[in-house]
């Protein structure tokens, strides 16, 4: 028996709350609500469900919502897009057998491996599907996390992880001028592999970590919102070279579709990529992978 409502029912209840009954047309003539946002037999009504049928999807009781119905409760709580998508991938989860299995450590192709040198001149870095960091190139270590040891992610008990980094690590809250708009990239992203791989049980304890840790994270995953973070820009106070304005771009990889590449880039001939050439040069040579003192200060 399940403990919960699920992700697909807790998704549902956070989206519901945020809806009042004049924001879809309804008028709000009984007493005194006792619930935030829509009741539940008002978002039945606009979806054209029945209550009972609802209200068993919300708590986990129901696992076999087809698509007509899934889209019509999207529209009645006003979904977006990624929304929607997220909506659809909680629900297949929720039809499927859980299986309690502890994922292997993720590992880089060669292939990976090589586009990560081939882009050597660019701050870069590879994130497993929990955020784990696999591997960087020089410069997107001495850019995002000089105060680590360089080869940290080459083991796996030891891989820095970039959830960790930006709630729990101090170094990590000071390098980003907008520290919220980087969390709550962090946390959108986080979601939407939630709905992917809603019984990893390392990536339950990821959540459960940082939900004991930081307030903050309870604050913004409690939004549930699922935006991806495909390409932000951010002001970076670096500790050695100062400002530097860079647009953090994912791309993923066709060889390993759970990994991503993460690149920082900068306008040409901007005073960012002068920082970048300054800390290129400060940071020892790019190619000497075995340098590992580099020290913020």
């Amino acid at each position: 028996m399940d403990d919960g409502p699920g992700p697909l029912g807790d998704f549902l209840q956070a989206r519901r709350a945020l809806l009042r009954p004049q924001d879809v047309g309804l008028r709000d003539l009984g007493p005194r609500r006792r619930v935030a946002g829509l009741r539940r037999e008002e978002l039945a009504q606009l979806a054209g469900v029945s209550v009972s049928y609802y209200t068993r999807l919300e708590q986990g009781l129901s696992r076999g919502a087809s698509a007509e119905v899934l889209e019509a409760i999207a529209r009645a709580l006003q979904l977006d897009d990624h929304e929607r998508e997220h909506l659809d991938r909680l629900a297949g989860a929720a039809r499927r057998t859980p299986r309690a299995r502890r994922p292997r450590p993720e590992k880089l192709t060669d292939e990976t491996r090589d586009v990560l040198r081939a882009v050597d001149g660019v701050p870069a870095l590879v994130l497993g599907r929990r955020t784990d960091v696999l591997a960087w190139n020089a410069l997107g270590h001495a850019l995002l996390a000089g105060h680590l040891d360089f080869h940290s992610p080459d083991d796996p008990a030891v891989r820095p992880n970039m959830s960790r980094l930006v709630f729990l690590d101090p170094h990590c809250r000071e390098l980003y001028a907008d520290w919220r708009l980087k969390a709550r990239a962090v946390v959108g992203n986080l979601r939407i592999t939630v709905g992917k791989h809603p019984e990893d049980p390392l990536l339950a304890e990821l959540i459960g970590e940082l939900t004991m840790k930081s307030p903050e994270f309870v604050a913004l995953w409690g939004d549930h919102s699922v935006e991806p973070c495909d390409a932000t820009s951010y002001e970076l106070h670096h500790p050695v070279v100062g400002t530097v304005h860079v647009t953090q771009q994912t791309l993923s990889i066709a060889r390993s579709p759970e990994q991503v590449l993460i690149l920082c880039t900068t306008p040409a001939g901007s005073p960012s990529e002068e920082a970048l050439a300054l800390l290129r040069q400060t940071s020892g040579r790019p190619d000497a992978r075995r340098d590992d003192r580099f020290a913020w200060h």
